[in-house]
């Protein structure tokens, strides 16, 4: 009988003495052995070979390890020490004396590894079915007729049949995201280089990255954060500490703007479609307002995966197997990667120009958004209409995940409901580099919404508690005079990546003042709870990176600090030191205007009368 594993729910069961590792290890085994042969799986390690991982736990807790006891599954081609890698291909397997960099991560974490899964075959393929007839193919958790998705398919089975907590999987061109969405998970394709790939066989080794399949979003922060640690020996990590980038998983904010391309663009089916237009009213409810953006640069860019040179990368993957032992490899997989040697390097400096234009484009549109909102695929085909038609099926299913990591963005699979037939559906949100945190945010407060049972297990999901308020790099910074929209000193926000939000007023709590001194002329904000008025403000979003150097331009006797906004918020903004209103002369109170276009418009008008 499945049980709940979310991390939450096991540690809980052990800090109360209700369960031990032992004893939820040995009961997963058992129902292994119950089930017999399972083709998501390629390597399940015996009890014996467990043994080891349980014995170092003795003497700790889930107080001392992040993840004492949670089980876990691998894709086969990413390195357990001492259990064959075979990325799906016995030709290909070999025993590493070390695991992966993020293997080991989740062991010292406290996590038990109880093997590797099933794949397409060298994580080519989105469907699933890539699987060599000495492993089996799995199906899907749901519908046996349906495929699993690719290419990690056996990590999302196990992860969403109750088999395991979480699951590692692989994401190229959407094998961390396409199954997710057909099991009810949440699967984290995080930024390029935030997860060493130390240890895993690549695909496309400039655009791999290790993959997470998750039953919550809490869950997934957790492993997120848990794994983000930079790595001296993988030449593709890259170093991102979320706190000190301002980032916070929480409760996301009340107000933000999500893209959406338009729906003549999406491509989906009925399911799909519905899937689409039911996350769109959940994130407005949230807060959100919808943009819709041309995503024109977004599918140029993904038909540059296959159409252009990057399949040479998969071809170099396996060159030494292809050139000697072709039949080793699965028959699709085999004339998908023969074209990759082809290619001529002016082929690859094209593909590289043609990129660089597609992100230029693609940047200006996320740059007047907070987050973007797309399909995840487009349909969930059956297994026969993938035999009667293997590549263009597997083309279609990646028409919005193939451009993540060729654009450098951040990407998370969010189930949003099931079908009339009883099929998950879910959507994606994708962002900037390291908006990571900010995605599984936003899916955390969505999630809560719709209360979906855990994967494939029809198990409840547990309740989420109430969270400190998300972080995701930007503050948000009230102005009042010369930084308004239009006027002279509003430059110092743009020129640092600054986006305007909102344009409100400030509680009835504050006077303004016009300082006294050389131009360019600027008001003065100060808080009067006796007297004070609504006076009318902006508020730019600006990234914290460059909150120091606007700082700096800051002449005295301004500065940064707390503003109560009509809406009842604090914010931080102009306020002026305290008691020193009049050090550069009389200042003149304008509160009257109402704010400081008023009173422009007011002297501007005055001067053309006396004129």
């Amino acid at each position: 009988m499945a049980r709940d594993l979310t991390l939450g729910t096991v540690q809980a069961a052990y800090r109360a003495g209700e369960l031990t590792p032992t004893a939820l290890i040995d009961a997963l085994l058992d129902a292994a052995d119950q089930r017999g042969h399972d083709p998501a799986w390629i390597t399940r390690l015996t009890r014996g070979q467990l043994q080891g991982y349980l014995d170092r736990l003795e003497g700790e807790s889930p107080d001392t390890l992040p993840l004492f006891g949670i089980p876990f599954a691998i894709k086969d081609n990413i390195d357990l020490a001492g259990i064959p890698t075979t990325a799906g291909c016995p030709a290909f397997a070999y025993v590493p004396d070390e695991s992966a960099f993020v293997v080991q991560r989740l062991i010292e974490a406290g996590a038990i590894p109880l093997g590797k899964t099933n794949l397409d075959q060298f994580a080519t393929g989105l469907v699933g079915e890539r699987a060599l007839e000495a492993y089996g193919v799995p199906g899907n958790a749901f519908d046996a007729e349906r495929v699993p998705g690719g290419s990690s398919s056996g990590s999302a089975v196990a992860t969403a049949a109750g088999q395991v907590s979480f699951a590692l999987g692989t994401d190229t061109a959407g094998s961390g995201r396409v199954p997710a969405c057909f099991h009810n998970l949440f699967g984290v394709k995080p930024s390029l280089g935030l997860l060493s790939s130390q240890g895993l066989v690549p695909a496309c080794a400039t655009l791999d990255t290790i993959s997470l399949f998750a039953l919550t979003a809490d869950d997934a922060a957790t492993l997120l954060q848990t794994l983000a640690i930079p790595d001296s020996r993988c030449r593709w990590s890259r170093s991102h500490d979320f706190a000190l980038h301002g980032q916070r998983y929480g409760e996301p904010p009340a107000r933000f703007r999500f893209g959406v391309p338009q729906e003549a663009r999406w491509q989906t089916n009925a399911d799909y479609t519905v899937a689409m237009h039911e996350a769109i009213t959940l994130l407005e409810s949230l807060g959100g307002e919808r943009v819709e953006i041309d995503a024109s640069p977004l599918l140029a860019a993904a038909r540059l995966l296959y159409e252009g040179p990057w399949v040479a990368e998969r071809y170099h993957a396996i060159r030494e197997l292809m050139e000697k032992n072709p039949e080793a490899v699965h028959p699709v997989t085999r004339a998908i990667t023969a074209g990759g040697a082809t290619p001529l390097a002016v082929d690859a400096f094209d593909a590289r120009y043609q990129l660089a234009e597609y992100k230029r484009q693609a940047d200006a549109l996320l740059a007047g958004v907070d987050l973007m909102l797309t399909p995840t695929t487009v349909a969930h085909p059956t297994k026969a209409e993938v035999a009667a038609d293997p590549i263009g099926v597997n083309a279609r299913l990646g028409i919005w995940t193939n451009f993540m990591n060729l654009l450098d963005y951040s990407a998370l699979a969010v189930p949003v409901g099931f079908t009339t037939s009883g099929l998950p559906v879910g959507v994606t949100l994708f962002g900037r580099c390291f908006d990571d945190l900010k995605l599984l945010s936003l899916a955390r407060a969505l999630e809560a919404t719709l209360s979906l049972p855990l994967g494939a297990t029809g198990i409840a999901r547990p309740g989420a508690g109430r969270m400190p308020p998300a972080c995701d790099g930007y503050l948000d910074v009230v102005v009042c005079g010369a930084h308004l929209e239009g006027l002279p000193l509003n430059h110092q926000l743009v020129h640092r990546g600054g986006r305007q939000i909102e344009r409100t007023t400030t509680a009835q709590r504050y006077r303004l003042y016009a300082l006294a001194g050389a131009p360019p002329a600027r008001p003065a904000m100060v808080r009067d709870d006796a007297h004070g008025m609504e006076i009318e403000v902006e508020v730019w979003r600006l990234p914290q990176q460059w909150v120091g150097s606007f700082l700096s331009g800051i002449s005295s006797p301004l500065g940064l600090g707390q503003i109560e906004l009509a809406s009842g918020e604090w914010k931080v903004g102009f306020i002026c030191a305290a008691g020193a209103l009049h050090q550069h002369g009389p200042a003149t109170d304008i509160s009257h205007y109402g704010g400081w276009r008023g009173w422009l418009n007011h002297s501007a008008a005055t001067s053309t009368a006396c004129a």
